[in-house]
Formats: C-alpha cells, structure tokens, sequence
C-alpha cells in the first residue's frame, strides 16, 4: 500500500524544486536544491559524479527531501538506491531536463550533460509528510 494520499501524488507530479538534505562532514547537515520525478511511490534525481552529495550518499544513503515552498509543501524520507549505469543516468537527465525546462532546452543541456558521468538516485519513500495540501 502506498504512503502517498492522491493529494500528494498531484502535488509530486508537479514540476516543484526540491531541497534533499543528506548528511555530510562531520554529520551535520547538507542541503542542495534540485529537480526530481516521482515515479510510482520512490523519487527520482541525478547529479553530476564528484558532487558532495554523491559522497554523502554514498557514506550514508539517508536522505529527505523537502518539495515546494510557501504554504504548501511535502517532506519525504528515505534510503536512497544509487544507480550508476550511464544510459538510465543520461536518459533520467533528459527526463528531468525536458520536465524542468522543455524539450528545446533541455536538448541544450543535454549537450552538456552527456559529457558528465551522471548518477541517479531513487529514493523509496518511507515515510511522509504534507503541508497545506
């Protein structure tokens, strides 16, 4: 059974930022805004290899991220499972670029992006909680 109510799952499939929050040196925290998919019940981003969130990860795949803004947004947590094939990394970089961007610019990006090692992450959801929603 899904953590997700059908009010999340809408908010989740529309194009917010996310701010993922990992732990880092020392363990204090580490916070980074990016773009994500939901997919199902896991979320979906990617990075650039040699990024500190990639070492964090990879020390510790706690993660939780914070979507949204304002009055209205949702917090997820989770363990994240770090995927480094380089065609699901590429094609999840366009994915994410097209959905952020549109197709035109995102096949600029892409142009950078395919030169870059990628790296993606899915982030089952364990648990979850909304705000104004």
């Amino acid at each position: 059974m899904s953590v997700l109510s059908d009010d999340v799952r809408a908010f989740l499939a529309e194009p917010h930022f996310a701010v993922l929050a990992t732990v880092g040196a020392q363990g204090l925290p580490h916070q980074s805004v990016m773009w994500y998919l939901l997919e199902g019940d896991e979320i979906v981003f990617n990075t650039k290899a040699g990024r500190a969130k990639e070492r964090y990860l990879r020390d510790d795949p706690r993660a939780s991220l914070l979507i949204g803004g304002e009055y209205r947004y949702v917090r997820v947590i989770g363990r994240v499972r770090e995927i480094r094939d380089p065609g699901i990394a590429h094609d999840d970089s366009r994915r994410l670029a097209i959905r952020y961007t549109g197709a035109l610019a995102a096949a600029k990006s892409m142009e950078r992006f395919s030169l870059e090692e990628r790296i993606t992450y899915r982030l089952p959801i364990d648990r979850v909680y909304a705000y104004g929603l």
